[in-house]
C-alpha cells in the first residue's frame, strides 16, 4: 500500500534541488517546507527525546519511539537530498539533528 507521505508532490523540490557546498540556504529551507508539509519538521527544531530506562511508563516509550521513527525519516530524507560526496560524510551520523548541526558548521 502507497502512503500519502510518499505520494508528496514536494518531495520533488528535495530531488530538484539536491544540497551542493553553495546552496545551503535554499536548500534548508526547501527542506523545511517539505518537514513542515510532513509533520516532521519538530525533529529540526526540538530537543531529542532520551533514550527509556528501566522504569520508563508507556507513554515516554511511545513518545521515544515516534521520535525515534520520525528522526529516521527526516534523517533519510536530508541525506536523500544531498550530493554523494555529502551522503557519504554524514551517513554515519546518528540523527536528523547532528546532521544539520555539522553542515551549519561547515556552511
Amino acid at each position: 500500500m502507497i502512503s500519502v507521505k510518499s505520494m508528496n508532490p514536494l518531495l520533488s523540490i528535495l530531488n530538484d534541488n539536491r544540497l551542493t557546498r553553495s546552496n545551503f540556504s535554499d536548500w534548508l529551507r526547501n527542506l523545511n517546507v517539505v518537514l513542515n508539509m510532513e509533520a516532521l519538521g519538530y525533529i529540526l527544531e526540538t530537543q531529542a527525546v532520551d533514550p527509556p530506562g528501566e522504569d520508563t511508563s508507556n507513554d515516554q516509550l511511545s513518545t521515544y519511539e515516534l521520535w525515534s521513527a520520525d528522526d529516521m525519516n527526516v534523517r533519510c530524507y536530508v541525506l536523500a537530498s544531498m550530493s554523494n560526496e555529502l551522503q557519504k560524510q554524514h551517513e554515519n551520523m546518528k540523527s536528523a539533528q547532528e546532521i544539520l548541526k555539522n553542515l551549519k558548521e561547515l556552511y
